[in-house]
């Protein structure tokens, strides 16, 4: 398992649950295609599982 990971919002959260949303802002995602990088851990996993139709996540 890799010490890094790579998300990218690759869907809206337009029309979403508002903590889709929250969830989003908190992972630092600012826009679309907007790519951060995060410690794979199992906080940061737990929030990636909740919005995972709206991410991509890549092993750095």
């Amino acid at each position: 398992m890799a010490d890094r990971i790579k998300i990218t919002q690759i869907r809206s959260a337009i029309g979403r649950p508002a903590k889709h949303g929250r969830i989003i802002r908190s992972l630092g995602i600012k826009r679309m295609h907007h790519t951060v990088e995060h410690d794979n851990t199992p906080v940061i996993m737990g929030q990636v599982e909740k919005v995972s139709h709206l991410v991509k996540v890549e092993e750095v």
